[in-house]
């Protein structure tokens, strides 16, 4: 008979222990170690070789009979995330928090296939739910087939059944198989269940669309390696209490990663906003101190993002620094330059940083952006309203190279900006057709000019 081992698997990347630890040996993180039930085989049925024709081996200049091709969605900001469209026989990871437009994006994603054939399946869920969030998004889809179903191996039924183009799981959280004694949810579970969707895919070629939970900490739920096996993660950014979405790509193997796509959530579903530059300024107020207007790039597209900090005398003995939306140690260190390079003094003042619009920034260019801002809170003082910045702060108080300065430089122009402040290293060898926009290009050395011609 089997016999049945207890094993204690990491949730954040997967790797197994035969004994329970608070910290996990390979990630280091702690409290991860989840106990599984994993049933070994007896000791005497050995494991098959596999048999068949041997294996074909290709060049790499060998031409493939057919090339991959992608299925546009007709939606603009979703092909712009996913790298160009949907491509064939791939596996797409879709995360985010409950309620924030998962689900109603591949609704909406199904009457613009041109007809071809989508499989949902639905497993927290039922059709008669579907349906009626399909009638409130007034969608019309004769080409969806709805099963309700959560065993594996009854899905892998279906699909083979209906031969449909597409498929779409939600969630994988909820698929189990009986070949495992653990419940749904686990990682066991959802590690072998997506694999064998996946290998699915490839073998029938049809396109594989996952919908994921995501932890507390805003990461997608299960091992890492489920981000490792599917050739895209898509993930939604901010609250669903907002009225906008955002759609980042976190990994993608047929395009460009950190693309982001913004929607608006209306009564009919997930529109597009067509120029999001404007969505993240246009609420901002120029006559208070505080606020900072990015140069940004987001992916393949140059973004302007306003950048808000309040500064206030601490009543606690330890000042705080909280941050959304940007990283908390790279705040610290950018105040830590402002106060030995420049002499602000910001130990007895509590920071808040705010990116408004739910955006999240990633890229050393923001890190001017952040220090106007500040700046202009310790000095109570605004910067100026018609100038933009972007640059990295080096330690010394150097304003170090950034890439992508004429994309910058040309979405300042098009939202009507006057002036931009950046690096002296991007402007020394301009582009005669930059010369001759209507812009003021501030080159600077040092992060005290950089302020300066900001107006703080």
């Amino acid at each position: 008979m089997a016999k049945s081992t207890v094993r204690y698997v990491c949730s954040a990347c997967g790797a197994v222990s035969l004994k329970y630890q608070g910290r996990c040996f390979e990630c280091q993180s702690w409290g991860t170690l989840v106990e599984t039930h994993a049933d070994e085989p007896d000791a005497k049925v050995r494991k098959k070789r596999p048999t068949g024709t041997m294996p074909e081996v290709q060049n790499l200049d060998d031409t493939p009979p057919e090339g991959f091709h992608r299925l546009m969605t007709g939606i603009g900001e979703l092909d712009r995330v996913l790298g160009g469209g949907l491509m064939e026989a791939s596996a797409i990871l879709v995360g985010g928090e409950p309620g924030i437009g998962k689900s109603t994006l591949m609704i909406q994603l199904v009457p613009r296939l041109g007809g071809k054939k989508v499989l949902y399946v639905a497993g927290e869920e039922s059709p008669n739910q579907i349906r009626e969030r399909a009638r409130r998004l007034s969608i019309k889809a004769p080409n969806l087939r709805l099963v309700s179903e959560v065993a594996l191996e009854r899905i892998l039924d279906a699909i083979a059944n209906e031969q449909p183009e597409m498929v779409i799981v939600d969630s994988i959280q909820t698929v189990y198989s009986t070949d495992y004694q653990s419940s749904a949810g686990t990682i066991t579970q959802i590690r072998e269940c997506a694999a064998s969707l996946i290998r699915a895919a490839k073998e029938q070629n049809f396109i594989l669309l996952i919908i994921g939970h995501i932890t507390k900490e805003g990461s997608l739920a299960g091992p890492k390696a489920l981000e490792h096996m599917v050739d895209t993660v898509v993930q939604f950014e901010g609250e669903n209490y907002q009225r906008y979405r955002i759609i980042r790509s976190v990994k993608n193997r047929f395009g460009p990663t950190n693309e982001i796509g913004v929607f608006k959530m209306e009564e009919d579903g997930l529109t597009e906003v067509s120029n999001p530059s404007e969505f993240f300024i246009s609420d901002r107020r120029t006559d208070v101190p505080g606020t900072a207007i990015l140069a940004g790039i987001e992916g393949s597209r140059a973004l302007m993002v306003e950048v808000q900090a309040l500064v206030s005398r601490t009543g606690y003995s330890m000042p705080q620094r909280i941050s959304t939306g940007f990283d908390l140690k790279r705040i610290a260190i950018i105040l830590a330059v402002l106060e030995k390079r420049l002499q602000f003094q910001t130990a007895g003042q509590d920071v808040f940083v705010k990116i408004a619009g739910g955006l999240k920034l990633v890229e050393p260019a923001a890190d001017l952006a952040i220090a106007a801002a500040v700046a202009s809170g310790l000095q109570d003082k605004p910067c100026s309203p018609t100038a933009c910045c972007c640059g990295e702060i080096g330690l010394s108080g150097e304003l170090r190279a950034i890439s992508d300065g004429e994309r910058r430089i040309r979405e300042a122009v098009h939202l009507g900006f006057k002036s931009i402040v950046l690096p002296e290293s991007n402007t020394r060898e301009l582009k005669p057709s930059l010369k001759k926009l209507p812009i003021r290009m501030h080159g600077c050395r040092t992060l005290h000019e950089a302020l300066e011609a900001m107006g703080v």
